[in-house]
């Protein structure tokens, strides 16, 4: 067994290719075994599928048995060339451990080595070695397993394609923060895959993905589900979506040409009912944009009033190459590091120099400044909070009809404890766009910091349902709310799912050690001092509250005292 901690993790970008060496053969690990060429890994308990990144971390683990890789390390062998998170890595590693049913404190597995990485601990065996065999009874059982998963997931797709059908509409959140449908046609974009081997340009598919969302949300014949994120997000295939429609796509830019394939199915049966390949140069961009939001209306039969049709042929920019600057500056925006902060904000101001009336560019030079603030990765914070408001203002002067900036204002209002001007500026987001769902959510986090956490839960709950591939965040919200209100068991329930989808964020850590302490589970909470302390070693519960924005002070004394106790 390995010794010492191991953290659990999550995913981001996938691929099929395997970026260090061709992919292998069978190979096992410990008592399972490795199917690369098929993403699976299959033990006694059962056979797992694998998304194609978190395989191809598992070999170069595998290829590197018993020795401790860093994080620089695997992040150039697995994803070379790409613009990733911490968290991209830490949920791979989930992913993995996942299928292994290891154990976090007590790893047989993949081992988290403190300050320095990853090490897989459990013997490796590949094909031209002797192997164990998994038993004859084994293999029955894992099909037996996959055949019962299928007809199982089966089952819940068509619950819930007919628990969709049945919703009610209304024209936007009901007094409880719900939406619902009412006979809608409901469809879901699903990320938008990169072909080709130079990931670099992960950021178009991503951008392409987002904007599309961002016009059939404009649209009130449509409702949009998972929607689009400014918060971040971690995309999980495995997420169930309760959508009547589904869009796929693929995404190659090659010099300056720019090659797209976008089709449009039948969730339920499968049924593809429109596809169409794009091959135009790159500066055609927002036209293809465009034609594939107007097919998908078109196919689709939604009424578009005139004043959709306006919002629909609009872009944000007429610069193509500062459309690409923004999407770059914001994939580094979501990484959520000092340095790509810094990166994120020089191509900012990039795009706005090739085109200064872009709004949304705006919006994210002010989220910029409200990171450096909210992180302390500045020594002038009030400063820095003072040019994100600045920034955030110039944005909604542009452009006043796009919910984002709205959603930017609120979240630098939020940062500055100016929570009801955030609510006012979110609910008129929503008003533009009631699939918008990092609104409700940012609403329900800013009711929590006012002290009113029991009108977070149904705001929450309404994000979710709208973008239920968001991460990790609302359910750190989610825990949040339920721990201001005293139900520990709910706010460990959803702290923990947080936890899953991002080990290494600070504030999860924060409440589940708080919640571990105020439930009598002391020792747990202990632990979870010492997990706080392994990622910021110099971390005080007063230097943190000051640029909390937590303006309840009930609620900051019960948060502060709890640490306290931890010695924190």
């Amino acid at each position: 067994a390995c010794r010492g901690r191991c953290y659990p993790a999550a995913m981001g970008p996938g691929s099929t290719t395997f970026a260090s060496a061709t992919v292998p053969a069978d190979f096992f690990v410990g008592q399972c075994r490795a199917y690369p060429s098929e993403n699976l890994v299959r033990c006694d308990a059962g056979a797992v599928q694998l998304e194609p990144k978190a395989m191809a971390l598992l070999v170069h683990l595998s290829r590197h048995a018993g020795k401790t890789l860093s994080r620089e390390q695997l992040f150039e062998a697995v994803w070379p060339g790409v613009i990733v998170s911490d968290d991209t890595l830490t949920q791979a590693v989930a992913k993995l451990r996942k299928a292994f049913h290891d154990d976090a404190k007590n790893p047989r597995y993949i081992q988290t080595v403190p300050k320095r990485g990853y090490r897989l601990c459990a013997a490796v065996t590949f094909a031209t070695e002797a192997a164990p065999t998994p038993s004859a009874s084994a293999r029955s059982r894992s099909r037996l397993l996959l055949l019962g998963a299928a007809s199982l997931i089966a089952g819940v797709i068509v619950l819930a394609i007919l628990f969709d059908t049945s919703e009610r509409r209304v024209p936007g959140p009901t007094q409880s923060g719900q939406v619902t449908a009412d006979g809608l046609p409901t469809l879901t974009v699903e990320p938008f895959r990169l072909l080709g081997e130079d990931e670099s340009h992960a950021y178009l598919a991503q951008g392409l993905r987002y904007d599309l969302i961002t016009d059939l949300s404009k649209l009130s014949g449509l409702l949009v589900i998972g929607s689009r994120s400014i918060m971040g997000q971690t995309s999980d295939p495995s997420a169930k979506y309760r959508a009547k429609y589904r869009v796929e796509g693929e995404v190659q830019r090659v010099d300056d040409e720019l090659r797209v394939h976008v089709h449009l199915s039948d969730a339920e049966n499968g049924q593809q009912l429109w596809s169409e390949r794009y091959l135009r140069p790159i500066d055609n961009l927002f036209q293809i944009q465009e034609a594939v939001s107007r097919q998908i209306v078109s196919t689709l039969a939604i009424k578009v009033d005139e004043e959709e049709q306006r919002r629909l042929a609009q872009r944000y920019t007429t610069s193509v190459q500062g459309y690409e600057l923004f999407l770059r500056a914001q994939s580094l925006l979501l990484v959520r590091r000092a340095r790509e902060n810094e990166e994120a904000r020089g191509l900012f101001r990039q795009a706005i120099a090739m085109d200064p009336s872009f709004a949304r560019a705006y919006g994210g030079l002010a989220l910029s400044f409200a990171a450096d603030y909210r992180n302390q990765w500045t020594l002038d914070g009030a400063a820095a909070l003072q040019r994100a408001k600045a920034m955030a203002r110039t944005a909604l002067e542009i452009d006043p009809e796009i919910p984002e900036v709205h959603w930017v204002l609120a979240y630098v209002s939020a940062q500055r404890r100016e929570h009801a001007q955030a609510i006012g500026l979110l609910r008129k987001a929503v008003s533009l766009d009631r699939s918008f769902a990092d609104a409700y959510a940012l609403m329900g986090g800013v009711k929590t910091y006012m002290g009113q956490p029991a009108e977070t839960l149904p705001l929450i709950r309404t994000a979710i349902r709208l973008n239920p591939d968001a991460g990790y965040l609302y359910f750190l919200l989610l825990g949040r709310a339920y721990f201001f209100l005293g139900d520990w068991e709910q706010a460990l329930i959803n702290i923990n799912e947080a936890l899953e989808r991002n080990p290494t964020n600070l504030e999860t850590r924060i409440y589940l050690a708080a919640s571990r302490e105020a439930s009598g589970q002391h020792e747990e909470a202990v632990w979870q001092r010492e997990e706080i302390l392994s990622l910021q070693p110099d971390f005080a519960t007063a230097t943190w509250l000051r640029t909390y924005p937590m303006s309840d002070r009930e609620q900051r004394a019960q948060l502060s005292s709890l640490l306290q106790q931890l010695g924190l």
